[in-house]
């Protein structure tokens, strides 16, 4: 498939899915906002991209104006956005009587409420555009695994908000 023309938002890009897919996007031509907190991973990602193909992100996602900067810079510098991929997230190990509330929160947050405000910050813009979400999920969402109790309903969570948006 070919991205030329198109802007990408790639969450998780210093590692794994996120990475693999905003070097994916790259090498299709998209220009790629890569967002990460490992600023350092980040900048090995942007390397690998063609010239000019990557911008990094730094900004904090899990804060409630991290989405809207996240968003704001590829339709201040491009003046668009074409799709967003929500790879970010985190594991957390522990049943529900060995999770506690800071734990919780922390999954919840990156795995949850920053993706909800990503998906609201864009979707004017993705509008315009007819462009796409993607929002990267888990076989937890569906069959619960023991020993992560947060993780799994983050992930329930994110696919039942994916069906909303659609």
């Amino acid at each position: 498939m070919e991205f030329t023309g198109k802007v990408a938002i790639v969450t998780g890009a210093s590692s794994g899915i996120g990475r693999a897919t905003a070097l994916a996007f790259a090498s299709q031509g998209a220009s790629v906002v890569a967002v990460a907190s490992d600023v350092a991973a980040l900048r090995e990602v942007i390397d690998m991209m063609p010239d000019g193909a990557g911008e990094l992100a730094a900004h904090d996602i899990t804060t409630p104006d991290g989405a809207a900067l996240v968003v704001e810079a590829p339709v201040d510098r491009f003046g668009q956005v074409d799709v967003l991929v929500n790879a970010a997230g985190i594991i957390a190990m522990g049943p529900v009587d060995q999770t506690d509330d800071a734990l919780w929160a922390r999954v919840m947050e990156l795995n949850v409420n920053a993706p909800f405000r990503l998906m609201r910050a864009a979707i004017p813009h993705l509008t315009r555009r007819r462009g796409a979400i993607v929002n990267v999920s888990s076989v937890n969402g569906r069959r619960v695994f023991p020993g992560l109790a947060a993780y799994n309903v983050s992930k329930a969570a994110l696919d039942q908000l994916t069906r909303c948006a659609a």
